[in-house]
């Protein structure tokens, strides 16, 4: 067996897919962003049987159940890993049964992006096949064991948020819930809405991009009764509002329009002009913190 290089030529010319998780409190609109992408390359992975606000999308959509059928359409759609066991999920065996359930893997090849709503579902599901499993259960007593459960859940969410993720050809974008909490302090803290620890903790360095979905207040003249406001996806890390956010690119504003077409062409072209300082050269509009 030969040691395979791959060059710098054939790394550029490969196909590789923007993975993102989209956050953002209940009602702000996450799941209408499915319509800013062409229906007939996404695939819309419908968790949450929120099609509702989507109702005339003209896309294909899939409604999984179970934790055991999420686990599936992830091996079905990035093909296995082959480094695993085959008693393991995602391995080589594995896949076989699932193409011999769910049939040729080749008619997915024309959807381009995987829009999975929502994260939040997919850790429910996830915990409750977890804590019917042995490891969730104590060996001396048989009584529920949550830390064995959580331990269990958390691998679990990791190892399929992480084989999606190796779907190297294709953009797979998480939408997720978002918390505001207070902290110690009494000061506001945002944090997924994602059952354990371990998947909100780690999920940021699993994807490219970690996007938040937010209304945004604007300035307005001394004296005008009326705050103005608009949606806008924060995408940079430090920002005033302290909302999960992250761009990998290094291509993205820290406001961007809530449209996810314009925002995935956006991070394939040149970089807009950076200064010696590291830090975007176009103005952003005026906007104030959410206190």
């Amino acid at each position: 067996m030969t040691l395979r290089i791959i060059t710098a030529d054939e790394r550029q010319a490969e196909a590789r897919g923007i993975k993102a998780v989209i956050f953002g409190k209940s009602g702000i609109g996450k799941t209408y962003l499915l319509l800013t992408l062409d229906d007939g390359t996404t695939l819309f992975i419908d968790l949450e049987a929120g099609d509702l606000a989507v109702q005339h999308w003209r896309g294909t959509s899939i409604r999984p159940r179970t934790w055991e059928e999420c686990r599936d359409i992830a091996l079905f759609l990035a093909g296995p890993n082959p480094a695993l066991r085959d008693d393991q999920p995602y391995s080589a065996a594995q896949y076989a049964r699932v193409v011999q359930a769910y049939g040729d893997p080749a008619r997915m090849d024309g959807f381009v992006t995987i829009f999975v709503d929502s994260i939040t579902v997919a850790a429910r599901l996830c915990f409750q096949w977890c804590r019917g499993q042995p490891e969730a259960h104590s060996e001396k007593t048989g009584k529920p064991d949550l830390r064995g459960a959580y331990g269990l859940h958390g691998r679990e969410m990791i190892a399929w948020l992480t084989h999606l993720q190796h779907a190297r050809g294709r953009n797979v974008i998480f939408v997720g819930i978002l918390d505001e909490k207070l902290d110690d302090f009494n000061r506001s803290v945002f944090v997924p809405q994602i059952d354990g620890s371990k998947t909100g903790l780690e999920l940021p360095g699993i994807v490219d991009q970690v996007m938040t979905l937010a209304e945004i207040k604007t300035d307005v003249p001394p004296g005008q009764p009326a705050v103005a406001s608009f949606r806008g996806l924060v995408c940079q890390t430090l920002n005033p509002w302290g909302y999960p956010a992250k761009d990998r690119s290094g291509r993205l504003e820290m406001l961007e329009p809530p449209h996810l077409g314009q925002l995935f062409q956006k991070i394939r072209t040149p970089s807009s002009p950076i200064d010696a300082h590291g830090a975007s050269s176009i103005a952003l509009p005026a906007t104030t913190a959410n206190t």
